[in-house]
């Protein structure tokens, strides 16, 4: 689960939610949900996830699939949401996420494959971090480099 679903999809949560935020906050987060979520819960939730995520992959070591099938199960998990995200603006008229109101259908589902691919290069980012963090072979010259500087 750490591997293929909460290191991906938590720094995805943080890069994107901050990246939206700071061009255009109210593509994700309009001005009146601050009358009644705080300021801390909404750092609660997209912001001290990415530093927990990485204390956790610092303090416990994962075991990655192949990348075959953690890639199918990183983008099974994307199409899954999405299909949540449409189902939602279907029964309700109203899109999860206020920026998908501003952007045509063609343009959603470009937006949409784009974000998939983000979150696959997401999973490989954490799969290398992984084993740079608890593989000392993967380190290559960064060791060889610390070595002769003792």
């Amino acid at each position: 689960m750490m591997s293929v679903l909460a290191f991906p999809v938590g720094v995805f949560v943080v890069t994107m939610f901050w990246a939206l935020y700071l061009y255009d906050r109210d593509l994700v987060y309009p001005r009146l949900l601050d009358s009644f979520i705080p300021q801390w819960l909404n750092h609660g939730m997209h912001t001290t996830v990415l530093p927990f995520i990485i204390i956790q992959m610092r303090t416990t070591h994962h075991q990655y699939p192949s990348r075959p099938s953690g890639l199918a199960a990183v983008c099974t998990f994307a199409v899954g949401y999405v299909l949540w995200m449409c189902w939602v603006h279907h029964v309700t008229g109203v899109w999860v996420y206020p920026l998908l109101e501003y952007i045509g259908p063609l343009a959603r589902v470009l937006f949409f494959s784009c974000l998939t691919l983000l979150l696959c290069l997401y999973y490989i980012l954490g799969d290398i971090l992984n084993t740079y963090i608890w593989d000392p072979s993967s380190r290559g010259f960064l060791d060889s480099a610390k070595a002769k500087a003792d």
